[in-house]
């Protein structure tokens, strides 16, 4: 008994004192349970500059393969819950794009747009994949407008969450911020990250505080890197001149509470893009995926199934 409650008194107090070190911890075990749940496995595919580290899944010899991309600041493991409804019928590629997440950052390293699209075809390439259908979001979902625009005889199709890429007719509470000179992404505290955790969607699953907290550590602790980033991805050519030259079918989903870039982009998107889908989801933010994953995936996976007969993959 007394072993019992010397071993609770010192797992209490390293808990204590290495806060929010159990947030790692717990954060890195879900996700590698999740993973292996959904039949995903970890792959470093080396690139010209890099090495990229990916999520994959599915049967590798699957006549069909579905790139993710996610978006500023996050990484590949947001995709993960949505990923698990495609493993068992399309190959799946889901990488932490350069800078982010286990891919990591070199200064002066280039994370504009166009260089990141570029990225991803060395990385289709290393992986043996002629031809994919993109899926991304935010600036994931930029990348993936450029892919389809840039490389056509690459892209089967195009399915675009909440992305960045155009001006939007209304502002945004992001842009209102950044208007005042301060970027949310820029995290100085943990209060500072709880106050754009809340941005980001309008109904988040649960994350315990730890976790969180820890999330905010690795913000702050990547400041800098994700003001580059930032820079030069915002810095990028806009879509708006691009959008005809995206010929392959497309959709677009929309979070209409996204407070990160305002639902009025969907008329921009619209506009310029010929053969697109529109799907507003009422009650959800700028994550769709993570927000409402079995549903934006049905979605995504009747899109797919509506082309599926005349689409060469």
């Amino acid at each position: 008994m007394l072993l019992l409650v010397v071993a609770i008194a010192v797992f209490i107090a390293w808990s204590w004192l290495s806060y929010p070190a159990i947030g790692y911890v717990l954060y890195d075990l879900s996700v590698t349970i999740e993973a292996r749940l959904y039949r995903l496995h970890k792959i470093v595919v080396p690139i010209s500059e890099m090495t990229v580290s990916t999520w994959q899944g599915g049967p590798y010899e699957a006549t069909s393969s579905v790139l993710m991309l996610h978006g500023y600041s996050a990484d590949k493991n947001l995709w993960l819950r949505f990923a698990r409804h495609f493993v068992g019928s399309h190959r799946v590629i889901i990488p932490d794009i350069a800078g982010h997440g286990e891919t990591g950052f070199k200064a002066g390293g280039g994370y504009d747009i166009a260089l990141q699209a570029k990225r991803m075809i060395q990385l289709l390439d290393v992986c043996g994949v002629e031809k994919v259908h993109v899926i991304g979001n935010s600036m994931g979902g930029y990348i993936a407008a450029w892919l389809a625009a840039t490389y056509p005889d690459r892209i089967a199709s195009v399915a675009l969450i909440d992305p960045a890429g155009v001006t939007a007719p209304e502002i945004s509470d992001l842009e209102r911020q950044l208007s005042k000179g301060h970027n949310p992404f820029l995290i100085n505290s943990r209060e500072e990250f709880r106050h754009f955790y809340a941005m980001t969607m309008a109904n988040p699953p649960w994350v315990p505080g730890v976790v969180l907290d820890a999330i905010a550590q690795r913000y702050e602790q990547s400041r800098d890197e994700l003001e580059e980033i930032f820079k030069d991805f915002r810095a990028s050519p806009p879509m708006e001149p691009r959008l005809p030259d995206i010929k392959c079918p497309a959709l677009l989903v929309w979070g209409r509470k996204d407070r990160l870039i305002d639902v009025s982009s969907v008329a921009i998107w619209s506009k310029g893009i010929v053969d697109l889908r529109v799907e507003i989801l009422e009650g959800v933010g700028h994550m769709p995926m993570v927000e409402e994953p079995a549903y934006t995936a049905r979605l995504y996976g009747e899109f797919l199934a509506a082309h599926r007969s005349h689409l060469p993959v």
